[in-house]
């Protein structure tokens, strides 16, 4: 089941910068403990992407916006990641990530997200080999626990899970 579109507003803590995006990735399901996410947008040890149509990404305060690129350790070599990770100049606030391998989708982080965001069923956890010592994993009885990143996007993840709009949600048929 897919979700249909759901409008969220964004903003950073202090304020210079807010957005807005269409979703139709917008339960706050995956965890990802990986040493980037947990160092530039995760607070409890971890990070929650979402997954939206970059297409429809509205910035306003765009002079505030910065882009950090992490720079990762591949057999040994140092290379820097195409993912563009965005945040305010003034406060940090991180705010999306975007990746142009990956043009039309944009990743915002559900905490600088203001729209109220629905409960997930269940919550994923991934990249577990990299988590922090000091971090415990909690969650649900039956979450999903991967060592790195599963086999599946944020989309398949949401047609598999999202649960089914209520009957007022739905569009009438021929009637």
């Amino acid at each position: 089941m897919m979700l249909a579109p759901m409008h969220l507003e964004g903003s950073c803590h202090c304020g210079r910068v807010r957005f807005s995006v269409e979703s139709t990735e917008p339960l706050p399901f995956m965890r990802c403990y990986c040493s980037i996410c947990r160092k530039t947008a995760g607070t409890g040890g971890y990070a929650i992407n979402l997954g939206a149509d970059h297409r429809t990404l509205q910035v306003k305060g765009r002079r505030y916006v910065r882009v950090y690129r992490a720079t990762l350790d591949t057999d040994g070599q140092a290379e820097v990641s195409p993912g563009q990770r965005h945040f305010c100049s003034h406060c940090g606030t991180a705010l999306w990530m975007w990746d142009p391998r990956w043009p039309d989708l944009v990743h915002p982080h559900a905490g600088a997200i203001d729209t109220p965001l629905p409960e997930p069923p269940a919550n994923v956890h991934v990249m577990l080999d990299s988590k922090a010592p000091w971090v415990r994993v909690e969650g649900r009885p039956g979450d999903e626990r991967h060592a790195a990143f599963p086999d599946f996007s944020l989309a398949d993840w949401h047609r598999a899970h999202a649960p089914a709009p209520a009957a007022a949600d739905r569009p009438e048929g021929p009637g």
